[in-house]
């Protein structure tokens, strides 16, 4: 997706030695400075930072039986996307900081677009489909899930990914390396669609901000919607004295339902700004903004949605405590010192299933103990 801002970065990058018109020679060479330094400096840290957070987390989820629930596997399967980004696009883009000419080759200009289009594909995909089991859990609550729930969640995130990788093969159909003129210079350039045609710029933009973000983020908004009703519904009916169990089930819900929106929030926040950047390059493809500020909005936007790859574990960090204690344990390899019990703090699925967030019925949701007769492995 971002191969005709990497054509255009590489644009940027040649006219920025043309600035001396304009700039005195300190803010030139403070300009070139943060090209060629600190902006890989940041790209180095997203990747280090993100690697760390995402192989700990499928790493917790794996080793730990208790933390094997539904909304963990589609985690899982977001922090595994994520790594696929972070090892193969993020270098290759660090890379054209130092060289400005593309330098990978045509099967690279082919791939490295198509495993950055499924790993959007998988984040987005996936945050609807964990969306999709908050509403379940939080609005249809009574719904008995089967014992056979864990495999076909595993299902589910196969499908996205298979799903992600066949929306994601016009990239390599399209992409090529092509030789670009920047006044009396000539230059290799990626770039993901045909430069004859100026429609196809536009359509490719246009599908996909509605395909990898607006739709998506639209079906979420409304599963927040009934999400958010039935939160502020069940607050008003419930009975003066509840149980403690019941509190905990409902405050549970809305931890969950608190972690999958923040992820949405995040991942929303960090392309957005990509999406609209790339739209306006390809409704203005043959021109050429060599100013400043549109230099520095493309590298924001860019560093911004890198950024989308390392952020989740740290908000599962900040926002679960029992995610907290076992990331602690990981990093001083006390993986194995103790087992969570049903408190994690994402597998509310066995434990509020059989519990309505309307009108808690003790005789069905509780068993003699007073514990969720559901099944404990989701």
């Amino acid at each position: 997706m971002d191969n005709a801002l990497d054509a255009s970065l590489s644009n940027h990058t040649r006219v920025s030695d043309n600035f001396t018109d304009d700039w005195i020679s300190d803010g030139r060479e403070t300009f070139n400075f943060v090209i060629r330094c600190v902006i890989p400096s940041v790209y180095i840290l997203i990747i280090t930072v993100g690697l760390l957070g995402n192989i700990t987390l499928v790493k917790i989820f794996i080793t730990n039986s208790a933390m094997r629930s539904v909304p963990n596997i589609f985690i899982s399967s977001l922090a595994v996307g994520d790594l696929l980004l972070l090892v193969t696009c993020v270098p290759v883009d660090a890379v054209r900081y130092f060289y400005e000419e593309w330098m990978f080759g045509t099967v690279a200009c082919k791939l490295i677009p198509v495993i950055q289009l499924t790993s959007v594909g998988v984040s987005v995909f996936t945050l609807t489909a964990l969306s999709a089991d908050r509403h379940k859990a939080i609005v249809n609550p009574m719904d008995i899930q089967s014992s056979s729930a864990v495999l076909w969640t595993c299902l589910k995130a196969i499908s996205i990914w298979v799903v992600s990788m066949l929306l994601a093969v016009p990239e390599a159909i399209f992409s090529q390396v092509v030789h670009m003129s920047d006044g009396n210079i000539t230059f290799t350039a990626c770039v993901p669609y045909p430069l004859s045609n100026e429609l196809h710029p536009r359509i490719h933009s246009v599908l996909i901000f509605l395909v990898y973000f607006l739709i998506p983020l639209s079906i979420i908004s409304v599963y927040y919607y009934h999400i958010a009703r039935t939160l502020i519904k069940s607050a008003h009916d419930m009975p003066g004295e509840v149980s403690e169990h019941s509190k905990r089930q409902m405050e549970t819900r809305k931890r969950l339902a608190k972690i999958v929106l923040v992820f949405v929030g995040l991942f929303a926040l960090c392309w957005f700004p990509n999406h609209l950047l790339y739209m306006y390059r390809s409704f203005h493809y043959r021109q050429v903004d060599s100013s400043l500020s549109h230099l520095v909005v493309t590298l924001l936007a860019r560093v911004l949605s890198f950024s989308s790859s390392c952020v989740n574990p740290f908000a599962l960090y900040l926002l679960s405590e029992s995610f907290r204690r076992h990331f602690h344990s990981q990093l001083t390899c006390q993986g194995h010192q103790r087992q969570e019990r049903g408190s994690s703090y994402l597998q509310s699925t066995s434990a509020i299933r059989m519990t309505s967030i309307k009108k808690s019925n003790p005789g069905l949701a509780n068993g003699p103990t007073g514990r969720s007769r559901e099944s404990p492995e989701h």
